[in-house]
């Protein structure tokens, strides 16, 4: 039994090109130069037999190694002129030239050799078989060596592009600190530095995490990679990739794993590559290993900025509990505060910190006694008074806090009762003197109470509590959020009805 290895690929040979206005020439040239090889590669011919007919193949050919150039065709110095006109005009600096000719004594002046990068030169009747074959060898091997060390700088020019994309696409993203917009960023700019239109970025799900049945959390994607998008065949893949705790390419798919200190390895999806050339490799490699940190960082401020909202949440829940309000009533605050504060043209940052803020209004009822808090039937002045103490109270509670959104609870906690037109309470405070926070969580909250049933109303039809809005806005409440929420009414009423009490 015998086994076949497979075939070497064939060199592609050395390309020649002869210019020279005799065939005869042409043909003894390649009869004696059939069998020369470097490097394991053949010659392979390209003919012309004039300067001009040379300048059009040399404009059309990039990759034409050596010239054989007859000095007098066309005109007497037809072949300088085609020499000066690929290193000065086509900026051929690559090319090796030989320059022949038939007329003894027409050798070019040294300057002429040395401004035009000549190889060689030789009279016609000086090129027998041994001189060709030393000739052609000694051009070659000058074109090759100048190649290399041209691919290398190419390379090293390419690796440093990259680096710099590198740099500039990591201050980039290092700008986002939110995890899913860090992680948009981090894809865009993966397929911005391999010029790919589909990918995706996925972490391995941690315990702490739902995620539904897969144990992979999609967290950016970038073009159409199908209605399924984590197929049986690329669970798979990825399944191998974390396992084997590798990058791999399969099946025009790069798989690409990156741990990171937190444990929660990110895998990158790459679709439609048909090869990773080791310097994308090394780029790929240096751009997500500089995130790494970054991206550990995030996903720990990810998770205290989380717990840090849910804890908030779930005290403004208890306050309101406990003051009979509607289960939903801080949640839904929350979301038509975001809605707000997003059409305002507020920052994304800013808004987050609101959103997260805006459950501890009320905060500073907890220190008001069941006796006022829960009487059904109108206040007295007594209770009024005491009753007004809250935003005070919220105050003093939140105050000192060097944290963003308890600094935001606390402004929010001791302004949301002012009103535009400065006959609010604790401090009668008027229209933008009131902070935005504020303002904008009062909008909210009166939308609220009065679209939702209390122990003393009914809700309130969306046609009477527009009205009512109007009627208060400017007085009230700031007629920017009023304008604002009244033209995004369908929204508010879509979050009524995804949060019913």
């Amino acid at each position: 039994m015998s086994f076949l290895s497979p075939a070497a690929p064939k060199l592609a040979p050395w390309k020649v090109l002869l210019v020279d206005d005799e065939p005869d020439i042409h043909d003894v040239t390649k009869l004696t130069l059939n069998r020369f090889r470097l490097d394991g590669r053949a010659l392979s011919f390209v003919h012309a037999y004039s300067g001009a007919e040379a300048k059009e193949v040399l404009a059309r050919e990039k990759d034409i190694a050596l010239v054989f150039l007859d000095v007098v065709m066309e005109r007497d110095d037809s072949g300088l002129e085609v020499a000066r006109w690929m290193r000065q005009d086509l900026n051929n600096q690559f090319t090796r030239i030989v320059l022949r000719t038939g007329q003894p004594g027409q050798a070019p002046e040294e300057r002429v050799i040395v401004d035009y990068d000549i190889n060689d030169y030789k009279e016609k009747t000086e090129l027998d078989r041994t001189k060709l074959f030393t000739t052609t060898f000694a051009a070659l091997r000058a074109y090759r060596d100048i190649m290399k060390v041209e691919e290398a700088r190419r390379t090293q020019h390419v690796y440093r592009e990259g680096l710099e994309r590198v740099i500039a696409a990591s201050a980039h993203i290092f700008q986002q600190r939110n995890l899913k917009d860090f992680a948009s960023g981090l894809l865009q700019q993966v397929v911005a530095l391999l010029r790919l239109e589909q990918s995706m970025l996925l972490r391995v799900a941690g315990a702490s995490l739902i995620t539904g049945e897969s144990e992979y959390e999609v967290l950016a994607q970038i073009g159409d990679m199908g209605e399924e998008v984590l197929t049986d065949e690329l669970l798979a893949q990825l399944d191998d990739a974390h396992r084997n705790r590798i990058s791999r390419l399969q099946s025009g798919t790069y798989i690409g794993y990156f741990p990171n200190n937190s444990g929660k390895a990110s895998l990158l999806v790459l679709k439609g590559v048909e090869s990773i050339s080791d310097i994308d490799a090394q780029l790929l490699e240096v751009f997500c290993s500089g995130v790494a940190i970054a991206f550990d960082n995030i996903l720990l401020n990810q998770e205290i900025t989380d717990t840090q909202a849910e804890l908030i949440m779930r005290l403004g829940d208890v306050v309101e509990s406990r003051s009979h309000e509607a289960g939903n009533h801080v949640r839904r605050m929350a979301q038509v505060v975001h809605m707000l504060a997003q059409e305002s043209g507020m920052s994304d940052d800013e808004t987050a910190v609101l959103v997260h803020a805006s459950p501890m209004h009320d905060i500073g009822k907890i220190a008001t006694p069941d006796s006022v808090l829960l009487k059904p039937g109108k206040l007295d002045a007594e209770e009024w008074a005491i009753m007004q103490q809250h935003p005070t109270i919220g105050l003093q509670i939140l105050d000192g806090s060097s944290r963003p959104i308890l600094k935001a609870a606390a402004v929010i906690a001791h302004q949301h009762h002012e009103k535009y037109d400065g006959s609010g309470y604790p401090q009668g405070l008027h229209g933008t003197d009131i902070h935005p926070y504020a303002r904008i969580v009062a909008v909210a909250d009166v939308f609220d109470a009065l679209s939702h049933a209390r122990c003393y109303k009914e809700a309130w039809p969306i046609d009477q509590v527009t009205a009512y809005l109007r009627d208060v806005s400017g007085k009230h409440l700031d007629p920017v959020y009023v304008d604002i929420l009244i033209r995004n009414i369908d929204k508010a009423e879509e979050i009524n009805r995804t949060l019913p009490d």
